[in-house]
C-alpha cells in the first residue's frame, strides 16, 4: 500500500521481440513475455519463434567412433538373425527336403530342380547361411553369434552390422562355390560369424581394445576347422578373409570420409563375390 491507502500499479511486462506491446503470456520454454504475434501454439501452452525453431531442428545423434548411435535398442538385429535361424531348423526337422533344396550345392551335375548354383539357383550362396546340420551346429553356431553380434551391433548399429554379416556370409559362400567339390553340400551360418569374429578384432585392434580373447578363439576354432573332419574349411576362411577386408576399410578412413569409405568397400566386396561367382561357373559350365 502507498500513504493514501492504495496499493501501487504494476506495469505488465512487453514482449521480448517487440517492446511497445504489453502481454502478460510468457514462453513455456524459456519464460520470456511474448505478444499474440510471437506465439507459437505448443503441445502445452505457447512458445517464442526462437524455442519453437529450435524444437524443429533436427538433433545430432551421437555415435560411436565406426558410425554406430550410441542410443538404441541392443541386439536387436543380432537377436532376429537367431530367431531366424532356429525357425528355419524346425522348418528342417519338418521337412528333410529343405537343406537339399536350400543348402549351398556348387553343381550335382542332375537336373532341375537339384542342378545348384552352377544351374542358376544362385539363392543358395544365401539361404545356406541360415540352415544347420543339427542341433550341436545351431547351438553352437547362435551362441557364439550372440556372444560377438552384441557388441559388434552396439558398435556399429543395426544397418552396418547386418551389412557386415550378410556380405561375411556371402564370402564364405563364395569361398565354398569356388574350392568345394562340386557335389558336396555345405551349410550353416559359421562363414558369417567367422566374419563377425575377424571384424571384432580388427575394430579393437583400431580402437585400443585387449583383443587376446578374441585372438585366441580365432586361432582355437581355426585349428577345429582343419582337426575335425566335415566342417567346411572354405566356408570359414572365406567369412573370416572377408569380414577382416570389410572391417579394416570401414575402421581406418578418417571420420571426415568414413560413411562414403563404408559405402564403397561393401559395394566393391559383393562387387567380388559376384566375379567369383560368375568365374566358378564358367568352370563349371
Amino acid at each position: 500500500m502507498d500513504g493514501d491507502g492504495h496499493a501501487p500499479t504494476v506495469s505488465p511486462p512487453t514482449c521480448y521481440r517487440h517492446p511497445g506491446r504489453e502481454t502478460w503470456v510468457t514462453c513455456v520454454r524459456c519464460e520470456r513475455p511474448i505478444c499474440p504475434d510471437c506465439m507459437v501454439q505448443a503441445a502445452v501452452g505457447f512458445q517464442c519463434p526462437d524455442c519453437a525453431r529450435a524444437g524443429r531442428e533436427p538433433r545430432r545423434v551421437a555415435r560411436t567412433p565406426l558410425g554406430g548411435p550410441l542410443r538404441s535398442r541392443p541386439g536387436l538385429v543380432t537377436i532376429t538373425l537367431i530367431v531366424i535361424n532356429v525357425v528355419v531348423f524346425l522348418l528342417e526337422q519338418l521337412q528333410v527336403s529343405v537343406q537339399r533344396e536350400y543348402a549351398l550345392l556348387p553343381a550335382s551335375g542332375l537336373p532341375h530342380p537339384y542342378a545348384g548354383v552352377a544351374g542358376g539357383e544362385y539363392y543358395r550362396l544365401l539361404t545356406a547361411m541360415f540352415l544347420h546340420a543339427g542341433v550341436a551346429h545351431i547351438v553352437f553356431n547362435m551362441w557364439a553369434l550372440f556372444v560377438v553380434g552384441m557388441p559388434l551391433e552396439s558398435l556399429l548399429g543395426r544397418l552396418r552390422f547386418t551389412v557386415l554379416y550378410l556380405i561375411s556370409g556371402l564370402g564364405g559362400s563364395a569361398a565354398v562355390y569356388l574350392f568345394a567339390p562340386p557335389a558336396s553340400l555345405t551349410l550353416g551360418a559359421s562363414g558369417a560369424i567367422f566374419g563377425l569374429f575377424a571384424a571384432l578384432f580388427v575394430f579393437g585392434r583400431r580402437l585400443n581394445f585387449d583383443i587376446r580373447s578374441i585372438g585366441l578363439v580365432i586361432v582355437v576354432n581355426l585349428v577345429l576347422t582343419f582337426l575335425i573332419s566335415g566342417i567346411s574349411w572354405q566356408g570359414h576362411i572365406g567369412g573370416l578373409l572377408t569380414g577382416g577386408a570389410l572391417a579394416a576399410a570401414w575402421a581406418y578412413p578418417p571420420r571426415s570420409w568414413r560413411t562414403a569409405a563404408q559405402t564403397v568397400s561393401s559395394i566393391a566386396m559383393v562387387a567380388l563375390v559376384v566375379a567369383v561367382v560368375i568365374y566358378r561357373t564358367g568352370q563349371l559350365t
